[in-house]
């Protein structure tokens, strides 16, 4: 994995992957640790030939004339290797330079002849300006490389401002400092009565710049931190034992470890969207709204998930000996430099509440013009249809489900599937949302017959079928392979005998997909199978259950004998394991068009802003955690359908989405509960009675979410699956049977 999505992002990293594997060495990073003083490390040639120095500063300057995107690939790599000496302060000096137009060092910083570094906080250096001169006097925060740096990029008081000055080391007393982070040193730089030339003042760089251009380095290299942490951890945990078992078997590890990849693919994220966010093309404020998010985001994520590796490591992660700690070290020096996570968290609150958002667009190849042209003209009939004709009309033409394989998709590519989205929206056309029969007509184009493909198949997808899911069982929910409902052959069909529970529609739907056990005597995932259901049988017994929000939307399903006809069972008996996860190669490719924040964070964004007087410091701090996370999770979105465009395989992106957006929407509707107060707690429909969507208050929103993280795989599971599949760390072992 790494913060680039491109091929040419890939070779990148795969450049610099090659030279640490072969330049930084654990002997070279521990002689960095172990020595008196920092020293320039032996590859700093090497990465300087490599071009890496100068990614993202321009050619006639020396550079390679890239971005800070391919600087932030780069960093990433990097700091997975936790590679010493002054690479991000020197590359931040040069960035910090080239945003402030000062040309005069760049060269020098590209090739390697020059090292920089950059004070983020002024200390109490103080510009002093009399008669056409300026003089420098004070000392300076901790600058980290500060004790290799042969330039300083400085912030000084300047009256009620600060000036941003550049200075060589000769200028100025460079007082090395005892450094929490033994593999990249800090100093302090003094300066009494320090004459500043006019030309070393740096016009036009805010605070608020530089800061933007440090969080966006600083996430880059806390993502490689992130990903190291999480990777080492999940590797010891597949071959360290205790009790005579893998201790990533035991859940709470297990647990741990998946916790640690979504935090590591959150800074991975909101680290590329910071660094593509910095070029010069992209709106000011979303640039510095994505950098914040990064900050908030990336490097606590970096942090929280190298404390975590240390947790599973164990004592050994406790030893000297271990990397793990000095990780850690790296990771906390990043957080505490570039400023608190709180004050990064208000600012993403506060650039929001200034109705800054982050627009998340794909840019589609030239050949999607000539799509889009077709597209339009097929649909332009459709405006003038309404109701069931309109549906039908896109229907047939392969609208409902365009990833879906002509006659009854479109067999559409990434890029025509994002295209038709958007044209639709564009008409105002919508075609029919099939909900359950999304997961029933691509099964049953895999493996029903042509007579259920006649009979099925276009009914579903004009919105002539509707259909509900009977799955779970009461000792059978996320262990579908425990379902105990069984279907015993009879003459001409099946007779089905059991209870569904948690079916969402069952007293609406047409027909319903059903799992029975045909064969008790074969391994649990074997006996199963697949039958389609006309919910008007005889023997079938629908009752509503009351939910937490009073509403009865789900139902429990009753089924007393119960007659299947033979050509109902799709596919053969015992299939129905690999029928109910059927997925198809071409699947649907999706990019929200709603706010980033989704519904719930403009709902809070609502809240506050229509109460000012409430947006207190703890309130605003609140607010841009949740924030964060709600831009991560579109985040993945992007990613994945970017992914999609450009005919890559999937990231570990899809897989986290569902744990990181349910967690968040959970908490969203709690924090809006608690926002609003005891308003929140009158005045809504009474318990029991059915209401309209429109007047779903934040009370029910927040009851209603605490199904999320049960339904369709509770959290745990979700947990179990990101450890296993993305991780390979090993399953628990089942039982022995007893007796």
């Amino acid at each position: 994995m790494t913060i680039g999505l491109t091929e040419e992002h890939r070779d990148l990293r795969d450049a610099v992957r090659a030279f640490t594997d072969r330049e930084v060495t654990a002997q070279v990073v521990r002689a960095a640790i172990d020595a008196e003083r920092e020293e320039l490390p032996p590859f700093w040639k090497g990465l300087a030939e490599l071009g890496l120095l100068g990614l993202h500063l321009p050619e006639d300057a020396g550079g390679a004339g890239a971005g800070l995107l391919e600087l932030a690939v780069a960093a990433e790599e990097l700091g997975r290797a936790l590679t010493p000496g002054p690479f991000l302060p020197t590359t931040l000096a040069g960035a910090v330079l080239h945003r402030a137009g000062h040309t005069a060092h760049l060269p020098a910083l590209a090739d390697g002849s020059a090292i920089g570094a950059v004070a983020l906080r002024p200390g109490t250096l103080r510009l002093t300006r009399s008669d056409g001169t300026a003089v420098l006097d004070g000392e300076s925060e901790p600058v980290i490389g500060g004790q290799l740096a042969d330039l300083f990029v400085l912030p000084a008081r300047d009256g009620e401002t600060t000036a941003w000055l550049v200075l060589p080391r000769t200028a100025v007393e460079v007082a090395a400092l005892p450094s929490h982070d033994l593999t990249r040193r800090m100093a302090a730089v003094r300066a009494a009565a320090v004459p500043v030339p006019e030309g070393a003042v740096l016009d036009g760089l805010t605070d608020q710049d530089v800061l933007d251009l440090a969080a966006v380095l600083f996430a880059a290299e806390a993502s490689g931190l992130a990903d190291w942490a999480t990777t080492t951890a999940a590797e010891y945990a597949k071959v360290r034992e205790q009790f005579g078992r893998p201790i990533g078997q035991f859940q709470g590890v297990k647990h741990r470890c998946a916790r640690m990849l979504a935090r590591a693919e959150q800074a991975r994220a909101c680290a590329w969207d910071a660094a593509r966010a910095a070029d010069p093309d992209t709106d000011a404020a979303q640039a510095s709204l994505a950098a914040a998010v990064a900050a908030a985001t990336s490097v606590e994520a970096a942090f929280t998930v190298a404390k975590d590796c240390i947790q599973t490591l164990g004592g050994i992660g406790f030893t000297w000996e271990h990397d793990a700690g000095f990780y850690l070290r790296r990771a906390q020096t990043l957080r505490i430099m570039l400023g608190s996570t709180a004050s990064w968290q208000r600012r993403v609150a506060r650039l929001t509440l200034e109705g800054v958002r982050r627009e998340l667009t794909v840019e589609l190849p030239p050949e999607a013009e000539q799509i889009r042209a077709e597209i339009r003209a097929e649909l332009q009939p459709a405006t003038g249809l309404s109701g069931a004709e309109q549906r039908a009309y896109l229907a047939d033409r392969g609208y409902t489900a365009p990833h879906l394989p002509e006659p009854w998709g479109k067999g559409a590519d990434a890029v025509t599937q994002l295209v038709i989205a958007e044209e639709l929206r564009a008409a105002g056309l919508r075609p029919h949302d099939m909900i359950i029969g999304n997961w029933v007509v691509p099964t049953l184009i895999a493996h029903g017959s042509p007579a259920q493909h006649e009979k099925f198949l276009r009914p579903s997808l004009r919105g002539e079928i509707t259909w509900c899911q009977l799955f779970s069982e009461p000792g059978a929910g996320s262990d579908l392979a425990a379902l105990s409902t069984r279907a015993e052959k009879v003459e001409g069909g099946w007779r089905v005998t059991g209870q569904k529970v948690w079916t969402s529609m069952a007293r609406e739907a047409d027909w319903g997909i059903l799992l029975a056990r045909t064969d008790p005597d074969a391994p649990k995932h074997q006996g199963l199978s697949y039958f389609l259901l006309d919910m008007s049988s005889p023997g079938i017994d629908v009752r509503p259950l009351r939910e937490l929000t009073g509403e009865a939307l789900f139902n429990e399903v009753f089924l007393d004998g119960v007659f299947i006809p033979d050509d109902m069972l799709v596919g053969r008996p015992g299939e129905g394991w690999k029928l109910a996860r059927t997925t198809l190669a071409n699947e649907r490719v999706s990019l929200s068009h709603d706010s980033s924040l989704g519904s719930g964070g403009e709902a809070l964004v609502e809240i506050l802003a229509n109460a000012p007087g409430q947006a207190d410091e703890q309130r605003l701090t609140l607010l841009g955690q949740i924030l964060c996370d709600a831009q991560a999770t579109s985040l993945f979105g992007l990613r994945s359908a970017l992914r999609a465009v450009a005919g890559a395989q999937p990231g570990a992106e899809a897989s986290i989405a569902k744990l990181v957006g349910v967690e968040h929407i959970q908490q969203v509707w709690e924090v809006a509960v608690d926002w609003i107060g005891p308003a929140a707690l009158v005045g809504a429909a009474p318990v029991g009675t059915e209401r309209r969507s429109a007047h779903r208050d934040a009370t029910w929103m927040f009851l209603n979410s605490r199904c999320m993280s049960i339904a369709g795989g509770t959290t745990d599971v979700q947990l179990n699956i990101i450890g296993e599949r993305l991780l390979g760390l090993p399953r628990d072992p089942e039982p022995a049977p007893r007796g």
